[in-house]
């Protein structure tokens, strides 16, 4: 029998799949966590999943799901977020708002190299270099005619190099704990906890609801608003136990890794070194002007490096979290550049590409 003539290999059953992805997503997050590496069980389904996505495809995460782990991220957040660090930030917000213009400027000078030299589209590359939460600048890519594949890949390459380095930064210079920070808890024991519990998951679903599509990276914001409002009234006592959050962190990991495929792979092969390189060089100079936000806010390093890198708003918070960084000052300074990024984005991205060369162009 000829090779033409044998029957078709039966495709792997989707539940086999998902079953098997699970499996390595909690693998990963076990050993990572077991190394002590920060936000492992971020990162450790995030690896897993962009091997996967790239070797084999064919699974996707529901978007409410993403949704929904960013809203429990966002009521985690604050938790941490008492009266005493509010008013911390509210008295550093002129150097915090010098801290975002200096992201933006070395984030303009990096991607003008990469359009010139990078050999990417110019108006494409420029959208993929802009430093914003990837799924917005994903968007607005794609309504500026831009290719959004090799978008998303930039972002989610950044996104990648920013974790990996931002993890390894917190795990070697360490960072102590922070007065009023709150610490995950273990599943409820009695009514009042369940209470809680059940006061948290609204929270975080009527925030998603209610703010997603409203606000830029509103399914992560809209959580935290309310959550801060209800628990400094004393409405809600906000309790999120371990496995709910590893659970949150290995859905927001598993979510960006599962966006890698082969064909956007291919798209962006001949300029990959490039971009890993434009994305080092990027986040070494947002190192170098967290050195200056310390002496500027009397911060540790580590929240200074995790509040200007130029990384994803919920990743950054994640590794925030688990090294006991300045959570409030890290959410502070990478919502102000979130917000400062949708306005004038669509500026920057002109301004990009016009350096680009004519043959890219």
């Amino acid at each position: 029998m000829s090779a033409s003539d044998r029957p078709p290999r039966a495709p792997c059953p989707v539940w086999l799949r998902w079953s098997l992805l699970v499996f390595a997503c909690v693998l990963a997050n076990r050993l990572l966590n077991w190394v002590h590496m920060p936000a492992g069980g971020f990162i450790g389904p995030m690896a897993v999943a962009i091997v996967y996505g790239v070797s084999i495809g064919g699974l996707r995460l529901p978007r409410v799901a993403f949704k929904l782990s960013q809203g429990v991220i966002g009521v985690l957040i604050a938790q941490t977020l008492t009266m005493g660090i509010l008013l911390r930030i509210l008295d550093a917000w002129p150097v915090m708002l010098l801290a975002t213009a200096i992201t933006l400027v070395l984030s303009l000078v990096v991607g003008i190299g990469l359009v010139r030299y990078g050999g990417l589209p110019g108006t494409t590359a420029a959208w993929g270099t802009t430093p914003g939460a990837a799924a917005a600048m994903v968007a607005m890519a794609e309504e500026s005619d831009a290719d959004p594949r090799i978008v998303a890949a930039m972002q989610y390459v950044r996104v990648v190099c920013v974790v990996l380095v931002g993890a390894l930064v917190s795990h070697y210079l360490g960072v102590t704990d922070v007065a009023g920070r709150g610490h995950p808890a273990n599943l409820p024991a009695d009514t009042e906890e369940v209470l809680a519990l059940l006061a948290t998951a609204a929270t975080v679903i009527a925030g998603v609801l209610i703010f997603d599509g409203r606000l830029p990276a509103g399914a992560l914001l809209g959580p935290v608003v309310l959550g801060t409002l209800a628990q400094l009234s004393g409405v809600i006592t906000i309790l999120i136990p371990q496995p709910l959050l590893e659970l949150a962190y290995g859905i927001i990991g598993a979510y960006v890794g599962l966006r890698f495929d082969r064909e956007t792979v291919r798209n962006i092969a001949r300029a990959l070194s490039k971009m890993i390189f434009a994305s080092l060089l990027l986040i070494a100079m947002c190192a170098l002007s967290a050195w200056l936000m310390t002496r500027l806010m009397h911060a540790d390093f580590v929240t200074a490096y995790l509040g200007t890198s130029p990384g994803g708003l919920d990743s950054m918070t994640i590794i925030a979290i688990d090294t006991h960084a300045d959570v409030g000052l890290v959410v502070a300074l990478q919502t102000l550049r979130l917000f400062t990024v949708v306005m004038v984005g669509p500026g920057m991205a002109r301004l990009v590409a016009r350096f680009a060369r004519p043959s890219t162009a």
